[in-house]
Protein backbone atom coordinates (compact mmCIF):
# COMPACT_ATOMS: atom_id res chain seq x y z
CA UNK A 1 0.00 0.00 0.00
CA UNK A 2 2.21 2.82 -1.23
CA UNK A 3 1.16 6.23 0.03
CA UNK A 4 0.24 8.62 -2.79
CA UNK A 5 -0.79 11.74 -0.88
CA UNK A 6 2.21 13.82 -1.97
CA UNK A 7 0.12 16.57 -3.58
CA UNK A 8 -1.59 17.56 -0.33
CA UNK A 9 1.40 16.57 1.81
CA UNK A 10 3.59 19.06 -0.02
CA UNK A 11 1.26 22.00 0.66
CA UNK A 12 2.01 24.24 3.67
CA UNK A 13 -0.49 24.10 6.53
CA UNK A 14 -1.26 27.78 6.11
CA UNK A 15 -2.04 27.39 2.40
CA UNK A 16 -4.76 24.81 3.05
CA UNK A 17 -6.12 26.81 5.99
CA UNK A 18 -6.38 29.91 3.81
CA UNK A 19 -8.18 27.92 1.12
CA UNK A 20 -10.68 26.72 3.72
CA UNK A 21 -11.21 30.33 4.81
CA UNK A 22 -11.94 31.33 1.21
CA UNK A 23 -14.44 28.45 0.97
CA UNK A 24 -16.23 29.50 4.18
CA UNK A 25 -16.36 33.18 3.24
CA UNK A 26 -18.07 32.25 -0.03
CA UNK A 27 -20.56 29.91 1.64
CA UNK A 28 -22.92 31.69 4.08
CA UNK A 29 -25.75 29.18 3.45
CA UNK A 30 -26.11 25.49 2.46
CA UNK A 31 -27.00 26.61 -1.07
CA UNK A 32 -23.73 28.51 -1.31
CA UNK A 33 -21.81 25.49 0.06
CA UNK A 34 -23.19 23.37 -2.76
CA UNK A 35 -22.57 26.10 -5.33
CA UNK A 36 -18.92 26.50 -4.28
CA UNK A 37 -18.44 22.71 -4.18
CA UNK A 38 -20.01 22.37 -7.61
CA UNK A 39 -17.66 24.97 -9.11
CA UNK A 40 -14.60 23.24 -7.66
CA UNK A 41 -15.75 19.85 -8.95
CA UNK A 42 -16.29 21.23 -12.45
CA UNK A 43 -12.82 22.79 -12.37
CA UNK A 44 -11.43 19.37 -11.39
CA UNK A 45 -13.00 17.66 -14.40
CA UNK A 46 -16.19 16.29 -12.84
CA UNK A 47 -19.39 16.21 -14.92
CA UNK A 48 -22.84 17.09 -13.60
CA UNK A 49 -25.61 14.50 -13.82
CA UNK A 50 -29.34 15.05 -13.34
CA UNK A 51 -31.50 12.70 -11.29
CA UNK A 52 -34.32 12.97 -13.81
CA UNK A 53 -32.17 11.64 -16.66
CA UNK A 54 -30.77 8.16 -17.36
CA UNK A 55 -27.16 7.52 -16.39
CA UNK A 56 -24.51 5.45 -18.10
CA UNK A 57 -21.58 5.85 -15.73
CA UNK A 58 -18.42 3.91 -16.59
CA UNK A 59 -15.04 3.26 -14.95
CA UNK A 60 -12.77 6.31 -14.61
CA UNK A 61 -15.67 8.75 -14.92
CA UNK A 62 -16.00 11.54 -12.35
CA UNK A 63 -19.51 12.91 -11.77
CA UNK A 64 -21.76 14.65 -9.28
CA UNK A 65 -25.46 15.22 -8.70
CA UNK A 66 -27.32 17.75 -6.55
CA UNK A 67 -30.67 17.54 -4.76
CA UNK A 68 -32.49 20.76 -3.86
CA UNK A 69 -29.20 22.58 -4.53
CA UNK A 70 -28.41 22.10 -0.82
CA UNK A 71 -27.16 18.49 -0.96
CA UNK A 72 -24.44 17.31 -3.35
CA UNK A 73 -23.04 13.84 -3.98
CA UNK A 74 -19.87 13.39 -6.04
CA UNK A 75 -18.25 10.15 -7.14
CA UNK A 76 -15.22 8.93 -9.05
CA UNK A 77 -15.45 5.42 -10.50
CA UNK A 78 -12.40 3.22 -10.12
CA UNK A 79 -10.80 1.81 -13.26
CA UNK A 80 -11.42 -1.73 -12.02
CA UNK A 81 -14.95 -1.16 -10.76
CA UNK A 82 -17.69 -3.54 -11.74
CA UNK A 83 -21.26 -3.76 -10.38
CA UNK A 84 -21.20 -5.46 -7.00
CA UNK A 85 -17.93 -3.83 -5.93
CA UNK A 86 -17.77 -1.49 -2.96
CA UNK A 87 -18.09 2.22 -2.27
CA UNK A 88 -15.48 4.27 -0.37
CA UNK A 89 -17.63 7.01 1.16
CA UNK A 90 -17.13 10.18 3.19
CA UNK A 91 -20.20 12.05 4.38
CA UNK A 92 -20.53 15.52 5.93
CA UNK A 93 -23.24 18.19 6.11
CA UNK A 94 -23.76 21.57 4.47
CA UNK A 95 -25.94 23.21 7.12
CA UNK A 96 -25.03 24.97 10.37
CA UNK A 97 -27.13 26.43 13.21
CA UNK A 98 -28.34 29.90 12.27
CA UNK A 99 -31.26 32.30 12.27
CA UNK A 100 -33.56 32.04 9.26
CA UNK A 101 -36.05 34.61 7.99
CA UNK A 102 -39.66 33.58 8.64
CA UNK A 103 -42.15 33.20 5.74
CA UNK A 104 -43.81 36.40 6.95
CA UNK A 105 -41.12 38.41 8.67
CA UNK A 106 -42.52 41.94 8.85
CA UNK A 107 -42.42 43.14 12.46
CA UNK A 108 -42.20 46.50 14.14
CA UNK A 109 -42.17 47.93 17.62
CA UNK A 110 -41.37 51.24 19.31
CA UNK A 111 -40.35 52.88 16.05
CA UNK A 112 -38.09 50.04 14.87
CA UNK A 113 -38.53 47.79 11.85
CA UNK A 114 -37.72 44.23 12.87
CA UNK A 115 -37.35 40.97 10.97
CA UNK A 116 -38.96 37.82 12.35
CA UNK A 117 -36.53 34.91 12.40
CA UNK A 118 -36.65 31.23 13.25
CA UNK A 119 -33.90 29.49 15.24
CA UNK A 120 -32.53 26.70 13.04
CA UNK A 121 -30.71 23.91 14.86
CA UNK A 122 -29.13 24.03 18.28
CA UNK A 123 -27.22 27.28 18.18
CA UNK A 124 -25.52 29.19 20.98
CA UNK A 125 -28.04 31.95 20.48
CA UNK A 126 -26.51 34.44 22.90
CA UNK A 127 -23.52 34.68 20.52
CA UNK A 128 -25.80 36.18 17.85
CA UNK A 129 -26.32 39.34 19.89
CA UNK A 130 -24.37 42.48 18.96
CA UNK A 131 -23.05 41.01 15.71
CA UNK A 132 -23.12 42.75 12.32
CA UNK A 133 -25.49 40.51 10.37
CA UNK A 134 -26.57 40.09 6.79
CA UNK A 135 -28.74 37.64 4.82
CA UNK A 136 -27.83 34.97 2.30
CA UNK A 137 -29.63 32.06 0.66
CA UNK A 138 -31.82 31.55 -2.36
CA UNK A 139 -34.74 33.35 -3.94
CA UNK A 140 -37.25 31.65 -6.24
CA UNK A 141 -37.66 34.03 -9.17
CA UNK A 142 -40.33 33.99 -11.86
CA UNK A 143 -39.32 35.27 -15.28
CA UNK A 144 -41.54 35.54 -18.35
CA UNK A 145 -41.23 31.87 -19.24
CA UNK A 146 -39.50 30.11 -16.34
CA UNK A 147 -39.11 29.75 -12.59
CA UNK A 148 -35.64 29.31 -11.16
CA UNK A 149 -33.74 29.82 -7.96
CA UNK A 150 -31.09 32.49 -7.63
CA UNK A 151 -28.43 32.73 -4.94
CA UNK A 152 -28.22 35.96 -2.99
CA UNK A 153 -25.61 37.25 -0.53
CA UNK A 154 -25.74 40.86 0.65
CA UNK A 155 -22.14 41.60 1.58
CA UNK A 156 -22.70 44.36 4.12
CA UNK A 157 -24.28 44.50 7.59
CA UNK A 158 -28.01 45.20 7.43
CA UNK A 159 -29.30 43.56 10.64
CA UNK A 160 -28.42 43.45 14.33
CA UNK A 161 -29.81 41.83 17.49
CA UNK A 162 -28.86 44.38 20.17
CA UNK A 163 -28.24 43.33 23.74
CA UNK A 164 -30.11 44.91 26.64
CA UNK A 165 -27.76 47.15 28.59
CA UNK A 166 -26.39 45.84 31.90
CA UNK A 167 -28.16 48.66 33.79
CA UNK A 168 -31.55 47.18 32.88
CA UNK A 169 -30.54 43.54 33.33
CA UNK A 170 -28.18 43.24 36.31
CA UNK A 171 -28.30 39.41 36.21
CA UNK A 172 -27.11 39.14 32.61
CA UNK A 173 -23.59 38.15 33.65
CA UNK A 174 -24.92 35.40 35.93
CA UNK A 175 -27.06 33.73 33.28
CA UNK A 176 -28.29 34.73 29.87
CA UNK A 177 -30.82 32.55 28.10
CA UNK A 178 -32.75 34.74 25.66
CA UNK A 179 -36.36 34.07 24.76
CA UNK A 180 -36.02 32.86 21.19
CA UNK A 181 -39.35 34.31 20.04
CA UNK A 182 -39.40 37.74 21.68
CA UNK A 183 -35.76 38.66 22.30
CA UNK A 184 -33.98 37.34 19.20
CA UNK A 185 -35.60 39.76 16.77
CA UNK A 186 -33.09 41.59 14.55
CA UNK A 187 -33.40 45.31 13.87
CA UNK A 188 -33.47 46.28 10.19
CA UNK A 189 -34.16 50.02 10.28
CA UNK A 190 -36.21 52.70 12.01
CA UNK A 191 -39.68 53.69 10.90
CA UNK A 192 -38.61 57.36 10.86
CA UNK A 193 -35.88 56.70 8.32
CA UNK A 194 -38.23 54.49 6.34
CA UNK A 195 -40.63 57.41 6.00
CA UNK A 196 -37.81 59.66 4.81
CA UNK A 197 -36.70 57.07 2.26
CA UNK A 198 -40.26 56.06 1.25
CA UNK A 199 -39.91 57.04 -2.41
CA UNK A 200 -37.15 54.44 -2.95
CA UNK A 201 -38.37 51.74 -0.57
CA UNK A 202 -41.98 51.41 -1.69
CA UNK A 203 -42.09 49.50 -4.97
CA UNK A 204 -45.77 48.71 -5.25
CA UNK A 205 -47.94 46.08 -3.67
CA UNK A 206 -47.06 42.40 -4.11
CA UNK A 207 -46.92 39.29 -1.92
CA UNK A 208 -43.26 39.79 -1.06
CA UNK A 209 -43.71 43.34 0.22
CA UNK A 210 -46.90 42.36 2.03
CA UNK A 211 -45.07 39.69 4.05
CA UNK A 212 -41.69 41.39 4.47
CA UNK A 213 -40.48 44.94 4.90
CA UNK A 214 -40.15 46.64 1.50
CA UNK A 215 -36.69 47.80 2.56
CA UNK A 216 -35.52 44.19 2.82
CA UNK A 217 -37.21 43.20 -0.43
CA UNK A 218 -35.63 46.13 -2.25
CA UNK A 219 -32.17 45.15 -1.04
CA UNK A 220 -32.68 41.63 -2.35
CA UNK A 221 -33.99 42.88 -5.66
CA UNK A 222 -31.06 45.24 -6.10
CA UNK A 223 -28.66 42.33 -5.61
CA UNK A 224 -30.35 40.22 -8.29
CA UNK A 225 -31.60 42.99 -10.59
CA UNK A 226 -35.20 41.83 -10.36
CA UNK A 227 -38.56 43.33 -9.36
CA UNK A 228 -40.42 42.50 -6.10
CA UNK A 229 -43.32 40.96 -8.03
CA UNK A 230 -40.94 38.36 -9.48
CA UNK A 231 -40.22 36.88 -6.04
CA UNK A 232 -42.30 33.75 -5.42
CA UNK A 233 -40.55 32.71 -2.19
CA UNK A 234 -37.14 32.55 -0.55
CA UNK A 235 -35.03 30.76 2.05
CA UNK A 236 -32.68 33.18 3.76
CA UNK A 237 -30.11 32.56 6.47
CA UNK A 238 -28.70 35.29 8.65
CA UNK A 239 -24.91 35.35 8.69
CA UNK A 240 -22.15 37.31 10.39
CA UNK A 241 -20.44 39.76 8.06
CA UNK A 242 -17.10 39.38 9.86
CA UNK A 243 -15.05 37.11 7.60
CA UNK A 244 -13.27 33.95 8.65
CA UNK A 245 -9.61 34.50 9.39
CA UNK A 246 -6.38 32.98 10.70
CA UNK A 247 -5.59 34.23 14.19
CA UNK A 248 -3.69 33.69 17.41
CA UNK A 249 -0.28 35.05 18.39
CA UNK A 250 1.36 32.25 16.37
CA UNK A 251 -1.20 32.23 13.53
CA UNK A 252 -2.25 28.72 14.56
CA UNK A 253 -6.01 29.21 14.92
CA UNK A 254 -8.93 29.58 12.56
CA UNK A 255 -11.63 31.97 13.77
CA UNK A 256 -14.67 31.45 11.58
CA UNK A 257 -18.39 30.82 11.33
CA UNK A 258 -19.71 27.41 10.31
CA UNK A 259 -16.56 25.34 10.90
CA UNK A 260 -19.13 22.74 11.93
CA UNK A 261 -19.34 21.41 9.34
CA UNK A 262 -17.86 23.28 6.43
CA UNK A 263 -14.37 22.21 7.47
CA UNK A 264 -15.28 18.61 6.62
CA UNK A 265 -17.14 19.62 3.45
CA UNK A 266 -13.96 21.30 2.27
CA UNK A 267 -11.49 18.62 3.40
CA UNK A 268 -13.52 15.70 2.02
CA UNK A 269 -13.77 17.60 -1.28
CA UNK A 270 -10.00 18.16 -1.31
CA UNK A 271 -9.46 14.51 -0.45
CA UNK A 272 -11.65 13.28 -3.30
CA UNK A 273 -10.17 15.60 -5.90
CA UNK A 274 -6.63 14.93 -4.66
CA UNK A 275 -7.15 11.18 -4.84
CA UNK A 276 -8.15 11.47 -8.49
CA UNK A 277 -5.15 13.65 -9.36
CA UNK A 278 -2.48 11.67 -7.49
CA UNK A 279 0.09 9.44 -9.17
CA UNK A 280 -1.96 6.30 -8.65
CA UNK A 281 -5.26 7.99 -9.42
CA UNK A 282 -8.29 5.85 -10.14
CA UNK A 283 -6.84 3.30 -12.54
CA UNK A 284 -6.39 0.41 -10.12
CA UNK A 285 -9.28 1.15 -7.75
CA UNK A 286 -12.03 -1.51 -7.67
CA UNK A 287 -14.35 0.84 -5.75
CA UNK A 288 -16.35 3.98 -6.38
CA UNK A 289 -15.09 6.91 -4.32
CA UNK A 290 -17.99 9.01 -3.02
CA UNK A 291 -18.32 12.33 -1.22
CA UNK A 292 -21.77 13.02 0.23
CA UNK A 293 -22.61 16.47 1.60
CA UNK A 294 -26.11 16.54 3.07
CA UNK A 295 -28.42 19.31 4.17
CA UNK A 296 -30.48 19.29 7.40
CA UNK A 297 -28.11 17.36 9.69
CA UNK A 298 -28.52 20.02 12.38
CA UNK A 299 -32.26 19.34 12.56
CA UNK A 300 -32.29 15.54 12.33
CA UNK A 301 -31.69 14.83 8.61
CA UNK A 302 -35.32 13.83 7.98
CA UNK A 303 -35.94 15.53 4.66
CA UNK A 304 -36.02 14.54 1.00
CA UNK A 305 -32.37 15.55 0.70
CA UNK A 306 -31.13 14.72 4.21
CA UNK A 307 -28.98 11.76 5.19
CA UNK A 308 -32.05 9.97 6.56
CA UNK A 309 -33.74 9.94 3.15
CA UNK A 310 -33.49 7.23 0.49
CA UNK A 311 -31.30 9.41 -1.71
CA UNK A 312 -28.03 7.63 -0.88
CA UNK A 313 -29.45 4.18 -1.51
CA UNK A 314 -31.00 5.20 -4.83
CA UNK A 315 -27.76 6.66 -6.13
CA UNK A 316 -25.76 3.63 -4.99
CA UNK A 317 -28.30 1.36 -6.70
CA UNK A 318 -28.03 3.32 -9.95
CA UNK A 319 -24.24 3.01 -9.86
CA UNK A 320 -24.49 -0.72 -9.10
CA UNK A 321 -26.81 -1.36 -12.05
CA UNK A 322 -25.71 -3.66 -14.84
CA UNK A 323 -24.53 -6.58 -12.73
CA UNK A 324 -26.45 -9.39 -11.10
CA UNK A 325 -29.83 -8.84 -9.45
CA UNK A 326 -28.07 -8.62 -6.10
CA UNK A 327 -25.21 -6.33 -7.17
CA UNK A 328 -26.24 -3.55 -4.77
CA UNK A 329 -26.60 -5.96 -1.85
CA UNK A 330 -23.20 -7.46 -2.68
CA UNK A 331 -21.62 -3.99 -2.64
CA UNK A 332 -22.71 -3.13 0.92
CA UNK A 333 -20.33 -5.46 2.85
CA UNK A 334 -17.48 -4.22 0.63
CA UNK A 335 -18.23 -0.57 1.38
CA UNK A 336 -17.26 1.84 4.15
CA UNK A 337 -18.58 5.21 5.31
CA UNK A 338 -16.60 7.86 7.15
CA UNK A 339 -19.03 10.21 8.88
CA UNK A 340 -16.99 13.42 9.08
CA UNK A 341 -18.25 15.97 11.61
CA UNK A 342 -16.42 18.28 13.97
CA UNK A 343 -15.29 17.14 17.44
CA UNK A 344 -15.01 18.94 20.78
CA UNK A 345 -11.49 19.91 21.81
CA UNK A 346 -10.86 20.14 25.55
CA UNK A 347 -11.78 23.60 26.79
CA UNK A 348 -9.11 25.07 29.09
CA UNK A 349 -11.72 26.91 31.19
CA UNK A 350 -14.10 23.95 31.48
CA UNK A 351 -11.80 20.95 31.44
CA UNK A 352 -13.99 19.15 33.99
CA UNK A 353 -16.68 18.85 31.30
CA UNK A 354 -14.53 16.36 29.38
CA UNK A 355 -13.90 12.69 30.20
CA UNK A 356 -10.55 12.57 31.99
CA UNK A 357 -8.90 10.02 29.67
CA UNK A 358 -10.27 11.56 26.47
CA UNK A 359 -9.29 15.21 26.50
CA UNK A 360 -8.89 16.04 22.84
CA UNK A 361 -6.22 18.59 21.87
CA UNK A 362 -5.88 20.94 18.93
CA UNK A 363 -3.10 20.07 16.45
CA UNK A 364 -2.90 16.40 17.52
CA UNK A 365 -4.99 14.94 14.74
CA UNK A 366 -8.54 13.99 13.76
CA UNK A 367 -10.74 12.55 16.52
CA UNK A 368 -12.41 9.12 16.34
CA UNK A 369 -15.74 9.30 18.18
CA UNK A 370 -16.97 6.38 20.29
CA UNK A 371 -20.31 5.83 21.99
CA UNK A 372 -21.50 2.38 23.07
CA UNK A 373 -25.12 3.61 22.99
CA UNK A 374 -24.73 4.04 19.23
CA UNK A 375 -24.92 7.82 19.10
CA UNK A 376 -21.78 7.34 17.01
CA UNK A 377 -21.32 4.40 14.63
CA UNK A 378 -17.66 3.61 15.37
CA UNK A 379 -16.73 0.10 16.50
CA UNK A 380 -13.43 -1.71 16.92
CA UNK A 381 -13.37 -2.96 13.33
CA UNK A 382 -14.13 0.37 11.68
CA UNK A 383 -11.68 2.13 13.98
CA UNK A 384 -8.96 -0.41 13.16
CA UNK A 385 -9.42 0.10 9.42
CA UNK A 386 -9.09 3.87 9.71
CA UNK A 387 -6.11 3.56 12.06
CA UNK A 388 -4.31 1.44 9.45
CA UNK A 389 -5.05 4.05 6.78
CA UNK A 390 -3.96 6.90 9.06
CA UNK A 391 -0.67 5.12 9.71
CA UNK A 392 -0.16 4.67 5.99
CA UNK A 393 -0.46 8.45 5.39
CA UNK A 394 1.30 9.50 8.64
CA UNK A 395 -1.67 11.18 10.31
CA UNK A 396 -2.02 10.94 14.09
CA UNK A 397 -5.47 10.17 15.51
CA UNK A 398 -7.18 10.88 18.84
CA UNK A 399 -10.11 9.16 20.57
CA UNK A 400 -13.05 10.74 22.34
CA UNK A 401 -15.95 9.52 24.45
CA UNK A 402 -18.27 11.75 26.48
CA UNK A 403 -18.65 11.55 30.22
CA UNK A 404 -21.38 9.24 31.51
CA UNK A 405 -23.10 12.23 33.11
CA UNK A 406 -23.07 14.27 29.92
CA UNK A 407 -25.38 14.17 26.92
CA UNK A 408 -23.88 12.94 23.66
CA UNK A 409 -24.62 14.49 20.29
CA UNK A 410 -25.07 12.45 17.15
CA UNK A 411 -24.22 12.59 13.46
CA UNK A 412 -25.28 11.19 10.11
CA UNK A 413 -23.13 8.13 10.88
CA UNK A 414 -25.56 5.99 12.91
CA UNK A 415 -28.55 6.64 10.64
CA UNK A 416 -26.67 5.78 7.43
CA UNK A 417 -25.06 2.78 9.10
CA UNK A 418 -28.46 1.45 10.18
CA UNK A 419 -30.34 2.42 7.02
CA UNK A 420 -27.86 0.86 4.60
CA UNK A 421 -26.09 -1.71 6.78
CA UNK A 422 -22.79 0.08 6.15
CA UNK A 423 -19.63 -0.24 8.19
CA UNK A 424 -19.22 3.29 9.49
CA UNK A 425 -16.80 5.36 11.54
CA UNK A 426 -17.44 8.77 13.10
CA UNK A 427 -14.54 11.20 13.05
CA UNK A 428 -13.90 14.95 13.03
CA UNK A 429 -11.33 17.66 13.47
CA UNK A 430 -11.14 19.18 16.98
CA UNK A 431 -12.55 22.64 17.64
CA UNK A 432 -13.84 25.00 20.33
CA UNK A 433 -17.00 27.14 20.45
CA UNK A 434 -19.09 24.62 18.51
CA UNK A 435 -22.46 26.05 17.39
CA UNK A 436 -21.37 29.60 18.20
CA UNK A 437 -21.70 32.28 15.55
CA UNK A 438 -17.86 32.36 15.65
CA UNK A 439 -16.10 29.03 16.10
CA UNK A 440 -12.43 28.21 16.63
CA UNK A 441 -10.20 25.48 15.27
CA UNK A 442 -6.52 24.95 14.39
CA UNK A 443 -4.82 25.41 11.05
CA UNK A 444 -3.06 22.03 11.22
CA UNK A 445 -6.42 20.23 11.50
CA UNK A 446 -7.27 21.20 7.93
CA UNK A 447 -4.20 19.52 6.44
CA UNK A 448 -4.51 16.49 8.71
CA UNK A 449 -8.09 15.90 7.58
CA UNK A 450 -7.23 16.41 3.91
CA UNK A 451 -4.41 13.88 4.17
CA UNK A 452 -6.55 11.33 5.98
CA UNK A 453 -9.49 11.61 3.59
CA UNK A 454 -7.36 11.37 0.46
CA UNK A 455 -5.55 8.43 2.04
CA UNK A 456 -8.87 6.76 2.76
CA UNK A 457 -10.04 7.05 -0.84
CA UNK A 458 -6.77 5.65 -2.15
CA UNK A 459 -6.04 2.94 0.39
CA UNK A 460 -9.35 1.60 1.70
CA UNK A 461 -9.75 -1.33 -0.75
CA UNK A 462 -6.24 -2.61 -0.01
CA UNK A 463 -6.68 -2.28 3.75
CA UNK A 464 -10.10 -3.90 3.62
CA UNK A 465 -8.63 -6.88 1.76
CA UNK A 466 -6.55 -7.86 4.80
CA UNK A 467 -9.39 -7.46 7.34
CA UNK A 468 -11.35 -10.64 8.01
CA UNK A 469 -14.44 -10.50 10.24
CA UNK A 470 -17.43 -12.21 8.58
Amino acid sequence: MASTVTSIASLPVKTLAEELITFINRAPSPFHVVDETRKRLLDAGFSELKEKEPWNVKPLQKCFVTRNQSTIIAFAVGGKFKPGNGFSMIGAHTDSPCLRVKPSSKKGKCGYLNVGVECYGGGLWNTWFDRDLTVAGRIVVQDESSVNHRLVFIRRPILRVPNLCIHLNRSANESFGPNKETEIVPVLATSIQQQIEAPITEEGDCEATAKHHPILINLLCQELDIQPAQILDFELCLADTQPATIGGALNEFIFAPRLDNQLNCFTSLKGLIGSCESEEGLENDPNIRMMLLYDHEEVGSSSAHGANSSLTEWIMRRLSAGGSQTAFEESIPKSFMISADQAHAVHPNYSEKHEENHKVALHKGPVIKYNSNQRYATNSITASIVKLIAKEVSVNLQDVVVRNDSACGSTIGPMLSAKLGLRTLDIGSPQLSMHSIREMSCTSGVKQSCLLYQGFYENFPAVDAIVTVD
